[in-house]
C-alpha cells in the first residue's frame, strides 16, 4: 500500500521565479540540473526581471500567479536566496501547492493564512559551495516532491514563517466630513500601469457609494470614476479600474501612467470619499 502522502505526479509543474535575469547563465544552470532530476517536468518561468533582492517584488509577482496553477504545482524562489540561521532554506505546502525558498520574509508577505506544513531543509547538498541554493538545494527538494516522498523526510518542522512587514492602507477622516484611504503604489508593470495596495473590498468597504476622488504626487484630483476597462477612457487619459487580482490599478489608455504621471514604487495614493 502507498503511503497517503505519496501524490502521483504526472508531467510535473514546476515554476520558476527570480532576480537573475536573462543575461548570464543561471537560468539555463538550473533549467538543465531540473531536467536531469525529473526529465518529464514542465518548467514555466513566471518572471526573471525582479530587481536585485527585491523580495517584495517577488512575493507580489509569485502571489499574483500561483493561484493560476493546478493543485501540487511547485513554485522554486530564486529571490536573495542564500540560507543563514536567521533566514534558513525551507519547503512548505500552501493552498494545495508546494513552495521552495529561503525563510527570508517572502512567504509571510504572500500568504494570509500560516501554512499548512512548513519544513526547515537540512539537505546536503554536492558541492562545497554555498552560493547557487536553486541549484544545489532547491533542484533535489523538487526532486523529492515529484518521487512521492513525504517533505518531512527533509529536515525539521517549522511552525512558523518569518515575518516581514509590508504597508497596509490607512483610514483617516478627511475635511469633507468622510473617509481617505490612504495607499501606495506596491507595482509598475511593463506598461507602466500603477498597482496600488488598495483592494476592491476595502474600496466598497469604505466607500459605500459614495462619491469620491483619486489623488496622488500633488493631491489633485485625477480620478472620480472605476471604469471597467481602458478603452472607457479616451486615448491618452487617466483611467482606475480593479486589475484581475481586484487591486487599484492607475493607468493611462494607450499610455505610460508612470513616467507620465510620476508614479514610482511607494507613492503615496489618496481615495477621498465625500461625507
Amino acid at each position: 500500500m502507498k503511503p497517503l502522502f505519496e501524490i502521483n505526479f504526472l508531467m510535473p509543474i514546476i515554476t520558476l521565479t527570480t532576480d537573475w535575469g536573462h543575461k548570464d547563465h543561471y537560468l539555463a544552470g538550473v533549467k538543465g540540473c531540473l531536467l536531469k532530476a525529473i526529465p518529464d517536468a514542465n518548467i514555466i518561468d513566471i518572471s526573471h526581471d525582479i530587481p536585485p533582492f527585491d523580495v517584495y517584488q517577488a512575493s507580489f509577482i509569485l502571489k499574483s500567479s500561483y493561484r493560476n496553477f493546478p493543485a501540487n504545482t511547485i513554485h522554486i524562489l530564486g529571490v536573495n536566496s542564500e540560507s543563514s540561521i536567521e533566514t534558513p532554506h525551507i519547503v512548505l505546502r500552501y493552498d494545495n501547492q508546494y513552495f521552495i525558498g529561503a525563510d527570508n520574509g517572502i512567504f509571510s508577505l504572500m500568504f494570509v493564512e500560516n501554512p499548512s506544513k512548513i519544513i526547515e531543509l537540512n539537505i546536503i547538498q554536492d558541492s562545497d559551495k554555498f552560493t547557487f541554493s536553486t541549484k544545489d538545494v532547491f533542484v533535489k527538494v523538487a526532486q523529492h516532491i515529484t518521487d512521492g516522498k513525504n517533505i518531512e523526510e527533509l529536515g525539521f518542522i517549522k511552525k512558523s514563517l518569518n515575518k516581514l512587514m509590508s504597508f497596509e492602507p490607512v483610514i483617516e477622516n478627511n475635511e469633507n466630513g468622510g473617509l481617505t484611504i490612504i495607499g501606495k503604489v506596491i507595482y509598475i508593470d511593463r506598461y507602466e500601469n500603477a498597482i496600488v495596495n488598495i483592494s476592491r473590498e476595502l474600496f466598497e468597504k469604505t466607500g459605500k457609494r459614495k462619491n469620491f476622488s483619486i489623488s496622488f504626487n500633488s493631491f489633485s484630483n485625477i480620478v472620480t470614476k472605476i471604469s471597467k476597462s481602458y478603452g472607457d477612457v479616451s486615448i491618452s487619459d487617466m483611467v482606475a479600474i480593479f486589475d484581475s487580482n481586484d487591486y487599484l490599478e492607475l493607468s493611462i489608455n494607450q499610455g505610460n501612467a508612470g513616467s507620465l504621471m510620476g508614479l514610482k514604487i511607494d507613492t503615496k495614493v489618496r481615495v477621498t470619499f465625500d461625507s
